[in-house]
């Protein structure tokens, strides 16, 4: 028996990582992030392209082992924030490129039902690359990075990420942005952000790409703008008050003898903060904040891509349709909701007011023919069929029965219904054979 060959490190991780006890996995989730630390630590020292892969190939079966859905968040924000413990900006930035990579050739083989983990791992990761440059202060250099690693490994035509992954990427890119720079990104660095989106827009073959860059990016931030605007009113009035009470504060400084006064029990100190204030702060976290735009800064940019010779004449008009929105919002204006034009010449809509106005008076006239002769139809009961063999034949006319109940009771005869005026004369119109008149004996006159 031959000597055993002894495996990198990289691939007994990975097999430990997908094996099929849970306290296997979490254990080998630990000595990763220990052996990601130890080995980006010296100068030397780092990850091949292909060593990543391997290790990611380990992490998303570790995921796909993974049930109950609290255990799956807390493993997808485990895994994710894998990419603090990376001490240098190239390997950090190879890890995101090869998660990515390892998405877009697994996503095929996921069935539906462990769809929604995988959703979210992609959320995690994403908002924790995020993260990485909100570290780093939002730098230029290392946001064109990302941005250019997420256009070659997703939205671009030639990439291989498959639809589900641009579609998802493309919902959730503004929204964990929202959640990690709203409260610091600039107009400037949110349009340098969603550049990228832009010039797919302008340039891709693919209609879905289109449709849901239009509506997940730009019609969004149209949706959004009163938000916005509201918000940065609100930050103005938070500005003037602050500065109000500064010179509040310098003023009574300057006065002599303001300061040893101590206030009233009861009374309410001039520097204590409104209770409508202490409660916007105390409902600061559950409040959601929205991402500011320069719009005409974005509809300049949109309508630089659009009226290239090389875009489509569909993605030209679709983003046309979404600059105008932008034009209005930067005038003041809030565009109303797309209407179709049908609505207008038709405001109660619907194809029965439409096949109500179709139907002549002739075809109605038929129709009520038709009901007349069924009723009439109706009333040639075998009973009185009976009784009308009985009068041919001269015998005396058979006594009627009564029912259980007695009068007025639940067996009462009923009373025949007699057909209305307009419904004979209907009748009449329609050339229906005339029926028998009934023949009485001459005993019963």
């Amino acid at each position: 028996m031959g000597p055993r060959v002894k495996l990198p490190p990289e691939i007994q991780l990975a097999q430990r990582l997908a094996g099929n006890e849970q306290v296997t996995r979490d254990r080998a989730v630990r000595k990763l992030r220990k052996y990601i630390v130890a080995r980006t630590q010296r100068a030397e020292g780092g990850f091949t392209h292909d060593e990543l892969l391997k290790v990611w190939k380990g992490l998303f079966y570790c995921m796909w082992m993974q049930d109950k859905p609290l255990l799956q968040e807390e493993l997808g924000r485990t895994i994710s924030q894998l990419v603090h413990a990376f001490q240098t900006t190239e390997a950090q930035h190879l890890f995101l490129q090869t998660f990515w990579q390892t998405m877009n050739r697994e996503w095929p083989g996921i069935d539906r039902l462990r769809l929604d983990k995988f959703y979210m791992l992609m959320r995690m990761v994403l908002r924790e690359a995020l993260t990485v440059l909100q570290t780093q202060g939002w730098d230029e250099r290392q946001t064109e990075r990302l941005l250019e690693l997420l256009t070659t490994e997703i939205l671009h035509p030639d990439s291989e990420a498959p639809n589900g992954v641009k579609s998802h990427f493309i919902e959730i890119f503004l929204e964990e942005l929202t959640k990690v720079g709203a409260h610091e990104l600039t107009a400037d660095q949110n349009l340098r952000l969603i550049g990228p989106f832009c010039t797919i827009a302008a340039q891709t073959q693919d209609s879905l790409v289109l449709h849901n860059i239009a509506q997940g990016i730009f019609e969004t931030i149209v949706e959004q703008a009163p938000l916005a605007i509201e918000e940065l009113m609100n930050e103005l009035e938070e500005e003037e008050l602050s500065e109000e009470e500064e010179l509040s504060e310098e003023e009574e400084a300057q006065e002599p003898g303001l300061l040893s006064r101590e206030p009233l029990k009861g009374s309410v100190c001039r520097t204590q903060r409104p209770l409508d204030q202490q409660a916007g702060d105390d409902d600061e976290d559950g409040t959601s904040t929205v991402l500011q735009f320069d719009y005409k800064a974005v509809a300049d940019r949109l309508f630089e891509m659009a009226s290239r010779q090389d875009t489509p004449p569909q993605n030209r008009k679709r983003l046309y349709k979404v600059i105008r929105k932008l034009q209005a919002l930067a005038e003041g204006l809030f565009p109303e909701p797309d209407i179709p034009e049908e609505a207008y010449r038709n405001p109660r809509g619907g194809r029965r007011v439409r096949m109500k106005k179709r139907l002549s008076g002739s075809q109605l006239q038929d129709k009520t023919g038709r009901h007349a002769k069924e009723a009439l139809h109706s009333d040639s009961s075998p009973g009185s069929t009976r009784r009308r063999r009985q009068q041919r034949a001269g015998g005396d006319p058979p006594v009627p029965r009564e029912r259980p109940g007695g009068h007025g009771g639940r067996g009462a005869p009923r009373r025949q219904r007699r057909p209305r005026v307009g419904a004979k004369a209907k009748i009449a119109s329609c050339q229906e054979p005339k029926a028998k008149r009934k023949r009485t004996p001459e005993g019963q006159k």
